[in-house]
């Protein structure tokens, strides 16, 4: 009766079945995987947010598959003059997963491959699955900091590889694409006649203060850089990404009149939303702030904790929301994380939900209030270090 794209696995984990039985049980669960920002206890201007969603030009229904012209200007002006983004380039989407959706199905035909980072956000299995697209990963490497695989790409790459995936910075590896990797993933693109496709929304989010180069200027290959409200002014419920496409002029123009029908087939934008853009995306000079200091103050705390101890450490990271822990791989990363949720009411992840090569990692969200965070991270060290 159903699609084999839909076959997927549908009970429940057995660290989400554990969650739920302490929480039916009453107990207080520490939650250090904390990713949604409206619940991160940050302070949000309600009233200019709820007063720009009530233009009253909302009520006039014009449907533009790109989007309204008023919306792309803001979302070009967010990348700045210099990088002289073009809002005729953008296309507005209501989540970067349905601007992956729109690119799959502008780039791939049933069973065509692309090529995505491992580990990293286990969401690109199910887009791909929906759009009938095979994944084929290239690792990571750690060594004082993350690099790409370059040989494995080529390794990779076949006659039914369409295009790289990039996460500029990684979600949870927080490693950035910049520099000689750039170049190299353009030169492999070329190579192989692929289009890039780069997901950039913790692009603002770099540790160090440092504004790192965005791929949405990028004209060496056929690209498509993704990003949207939720990370940049942390407003997942509001519904905002978009899609900038750049490269070679003839192929970006052939690229944007595909896509365009796409849209059109969908039109999923709406018209609060919208008019609303600038003001949404004013907000991140105000919640990027707040979480760059949660950020840094939860960093600085689980480091103190790593310093008192000898069995743990971090792995380098440079931007995002996310810490790795290296820990001993003395069971299943899962049978660890399912320890410390049982023993101590702790939730962290598994490095296996991103794919990790190897057990031995588990992964916390860094934008946790912070008392929480030193709270569960004292404890899980505490087990650690016994």
């Amino acid at each position: 009766m159903f699609s084999r794209r839909t076959d997927w696995e549908l009970t429940t984990n057995r660290l989400t079945c554990v969650q739920h039985e302490l929480q039916a049980a009453g107990r207080e669960v520490l939650d250090l995987t904390v990713s949604n920002p409206t619940r991160a206890d940050l302070h949000y201007d309600a009233e200019a947010i709820l007063h720009a969603l009530a233009d009253s030009k909302a009520m006039d229904y014009d449907p533009q598959p790109k989007g309204l012209r008023s919306a792309r200007e803001a979302v070009a002006g967010y990348y700045g003059k210099h990088d002289d983004i073009d809002p005729d380039s953008i296309v507005l989407t209501t989540s970067t997963s349905e601007g992956y959706s729109y690119v799959l199905r502008l780039l791939c035909n049933a069973e065509d491959e692309i090529l995505v980072p491992k580990p990293s956000y286990p969401l690109f299995e199910f887009l791909a699955g929906l759009q009938d697209v095979k994944l084929v990963p290239y690792p990571l490497l750690y060594d004082h900091g993350w690099q790409i695989d370059l040989p494995s790409l080529y390794q990779a790459v076949t006659s039914r590889t369409r295009a790289v995936v990039a996460v500029h910075p990684n979600n949870p590896t927080g490693s950035f694409v910049v520099g000689e990797e750039g170049r190299a993933l353009n030169q492999f693109c070329r190579e192989n006649k692929l289009a890039l496709v780069v997901d950039e929304v913790f692009l603002d989010y770099a540790h160090d203060g440092k504004l790192r180069p965005t791929f949405a200027n990028n004209r060496d290959v056929l690209t498509f850089t993704l990003s949207g409200l939720s990370k940049i002014s942390g407003l997942p419920q509001m519904k905002l990404a978009w899609i900038a496409t750049s490269g070679p002029d003839e192929q970006v123009a052939a690229a944007l009149a595909r896509m365009e029908v796409i849209a059109d087939t969908y039109l999923s934008m709406n018209a609060p939303i919208q008019f609303a853009a600038p003001m949404l995306l004013q907000q991140r000079h105000s919640i990027q702030p707040q979480l760059m200091e949660r950020v840094h103050t939860n960093l600085g705390e689980l480091d103190r904790g790593l310093s008192q101890q000898k069995t743990c450490r971090r792995l380098a990271v440079e931007g995002g929301w996310y810490a790795v822990l290296r820990v001993p791989a003395t069971q299943s990363d899962e049978d660890l994380a399912i320890e410390i949720l049982r023993q101590l009411s702790v939730l962290v992840h598994p490095g296996h939900f991103y794919d990790f090569p190897s057990d031995g990692y588990l992964i916390v969200s860094l934008i946790t209030p912070p008392g929480n965070f030193r709270r569960g991270i004292a404890q899980i060290l505490e087990l650690l270090n016994p």
